[in-house]
């Protein structure tokens, strides 16, 4: 039986319980088959909300794929929903390579997401000078870590203390034959959509990008080149964010038993 996780950290109304409406907010419904998606950004989300539009019945493919983006609260669950689902799942990314991914993507492309981590830190920070060491450093202060989804802790997003099923990102092809198996749900690839990986560029691991303005990886990522996820950290860096994110390093090492985990031994000095 599913039972929700935070719905009793608080004793206001369960409505005004800040913890579990978030939650809620990034659930989506699967409604022809009973289940339900707690979507994390940066976590093969555009795949898995795609996947839930077509099946729910709203766009017919990939080609009106820019409709999830608008409709991020469409297939929330109601409590009632929630509470009699059948399955549940979610999608685990290793901490330090979520991080990586939001940096390489989020801030150095300045998208909106950046934007708003300017306006959150007082519009004190230029977007072309910022360093992951520098947008790591950040995160220590509250107010920051919690002003944006994609870098925001993924332990936030988790509805229920437990899920029928937990996949990581770094095994995906197991919840694509997984979801099929268990739910008759074909997952569709939206990588093509959103561009938001590095697959596309030929990643540098000469040396440590921890110090590296975000313009100049820019400039790398105009030539076909980007920084790997390893090589954006050192050995401060990767302290920083083992610290920030314990509980969600603590879950996927509990979850994702394959050893995808980045280690200090892997970063690039």
């Amino acid at each position: 039986m599913l039972t929700f996780l935070n719905s009793g950290s608080r004793t206001c109304n369960l409505n005004h319980n800040p913890n579990h409406k978030f939650a809620m907010n990034h659930s989506m419904m699967l409604y022809r088959r009973n289940a339900l998606y707690s979507f994390i950004p940066k976590n093969g989300c555009s795949t898995l909300r795609l996947t839930t539009a077509i099946d729910n019945g709203c766009v017919k493919g990939i080609e009106q794929g820019h409709w999830i983006h608008a409709n991020n609260g469409t297939f929330n669950a109601s409590l009632g929903e929630a509470l009699q689902v059948n399955y549940a799942f979610v999608v685990l990314r290793c901490p330090f390579k979520r991080l990586a991914s939001v940096f390489l993507d989020k801030m150095v492309s300045k998208e909106p997401d950046a934007w708003q981590y300017r306006n959150a830190k007082g519009r004190q920070v230029e977007l072309d000078d910022l360093t992951f060491k520098q947008f790591v450093r950040t995160l220590k202060e509250g107010p920051v870590l919690n002003s944006n989804i994609h870098w925001r802790k993924q332990t936030d997003f988790l509805l229920y203390d437990a899920y029928s099923d937990y996949f990581c990102l770094e095994a995906f092809d197991q919840a694509i034959t997984t979801l099929q198996d268990k739910l008759g749900l074909e997952v569709v690839d939206a990588r093509a959509l959103t561009g938001h990986g590095t697959d596309r560029y030929q990643l540098v691991t000469d040396q440590s990008y921890a110090n590296t303005a975000a313009f100049d990886i820019a400039t790398m990522k105009r030539a076909g080149q980007c920084p790997s996820h390893e090589a954006l950290y050192d050995e401060e860096s990767y302290q920083i964010v083992a610290d920030i994110y314990a509980k969600d390093i603590a879950l996927y090492n509990e979850k994702c038993t394959n050893g995808r985990l980045m280690q200090s031994e892997q970063v690039i000095t």
